[in-house]
């Protein structure tokens, strides 16, 4: 079953898809192969320097427990968003279980008219409608959201990615509580855990702003490492966290005036 989240947007509908195709491969080649997050600490340690525009990336909750689900879904809607930031550009998200809550993904960038969503009855129909429409080239970006995929499924996703010039966010489910869903083998060029750490204290009573563990698990060309990170903002971007900030620039002050 397709539901689209919005029909507001059809004033493309009427443009030649050839016309569409080249203003997609425009937009795409203006932002660059790679989309940065934005920060130095993340950029500067993946071996493409941000995420590769035409490949497979997983995501897993740190845990099976629904405050780590929430923020390894709104990681991989915040990484969407950025994708689909341009206008006229479409994300699809594709699942078994329509279990997502519209205004947590507002929040955070990933607007309904932007989303267009597919329930499929098992992994395997995520899987292949995954790749149909990967493969079609005219997404921003693709989410699935399966509980398996085996290595030979991983591989199909990777090629059809760099066919259709268009990034997979593969999110993996928690099967067994126990178990992590990265634990398997991939042909993703990216593997992240995400999961929530307390928020910094603030000086008047209240709730403060999310934070996560952000823990690229394994990269091709690259190395692994683990970040704590502010939650995504309401255009998908996360942050260094304020205090950590503060040290930088304090450390740096007094670099150079030792200079």
């Amino acid at each position: 079953m397709i539901c689209p989240a919005s029909t507001s947007d059809r004033p493309r509908a009427t443009t030649p898809l050839a016309a569409l195709l080249a203003e997609l491969t425009q937009a795409r080649a203006a932002r660059g192969p790679a989309l940065p997050f934005g920060i130095d600490a993340i950029d500067q340690r993946l071996a493409d320097r941000g995420l590769d525009g035409a490949a497979l990336h997983e995501i897993a909750a740190a845990s099976a427990s629904l405050s780590d689900d929430a923020a390894a879904t709104l990681f991989a809607a915040g990484i969407a968003a950025r994708f689909a930031a341009q206008a006229g550009f479409t994300v699809f998200w594709a699942l078994t279980k329509f279990d997502l809550y519209a205004p947590g993904l507002e929040q955070i960038g990933l607007r309904p008219e932007r989303v267009l969503y597919a329930q499929g009855t098992s992994d395997s129909a995520v899987l292949a409608m995954t790749e149909d429409a990967v493969r079609d080239g005219s997404l921003a970006c693709v989410i699935a959201e399966v509980k398996s995929a085996d290595q030979t499924a991983t591989r199909r996703l990777q090629l059809a990615a760099s066919d259709g010039k268009t990034p997979v966010l593969l999110y993996r489910r928690h099967r067994v509580r126990d178990r992590c869903p990265l634990s398997g083998l991939s042909s993703a060029m990216t593997r992240w855990r995400i999961g929530c750490v307390p928020s910094a204290r603030l000086p008047h009573p209240g709730v403060g702003h999310a934070r996560w563990s952000v823990e690229l698990v394994r990269q091709r060309n690259g190395n692994p490492f683990s970040l704590e990170l502010d939650a995504c903002d309401d255009q998908g971007r996360l942050a260094l966290p304020a205090a950590a900030s503060h040290r930088a620039s304090a450390a740096a002050g007094a670099a150079s005036q030792a200079a």
